[in-house]
């Protein structure tokens, strides 16, 4: 599955739980191992599992892997591996705390669930014909 798809999908499943302050960020170019990073809030434990639960759900409904899961136990910071996407989902304090934005968060990528709108290009002001130059102008020119 396309990784633009897939992060798509990724923040879907994680609005449908009402995740909040959800960020995704390009790390292609920081590490080798995963191209983006997603990071959600949960108000409670159980909303955190709920969000990590509801992820995990949606990708295998789309036929993609789960490379493992960390932190459901505690609940306050689970972490849901994809494999090219990795899934923290946590408390705000915690997030606060660990500050994983900054670590990460060289190039936030925009996530639409809209497709793309066309950009209309500007129109172009009509130029103003410079005047003729040659002997037939000099001859007006006279008159």
């Amino acid at each position: 599955m396309d990784i633009r798809k897939k992060q798509l999908e990724v923040v879907a499943a994680l609005e449908d739980v009402k995740g909040r302050d959800i960020m995704v960020f390009n790390v292609a170019k920081q590490t080798a191992y995963f191209e983006r990073v997603v990071i959600a809030s949960g108000d409670s434990n159980r909303q955190v599992n709920a969000l990590a639960t509801r992820v995990q759900e949606r990708m295998k409904e789309l036929g993609e892997r789960i490379a493992g899961v960390e932190g459901r136990r505690n609940g306050e910071w689970v972490l849901v591996d994809l494999g090219d996407i990795v899934v923290h989902v946590m408390h705000p304090a915690v997030r606060s705390h660990y500050n994983l934005e900054e670590l990460w968060g060289e190039k936030e990528v925009r996530v639409s669930t809209e497709p793309r709108a066309a950009k209309a290009k500007p129109r172009r002001k009509a130029k103003k014909k410079a005047p003729a130059r040659g002997k037939a102008a000099r001859r007006r020119g006279r008159k």
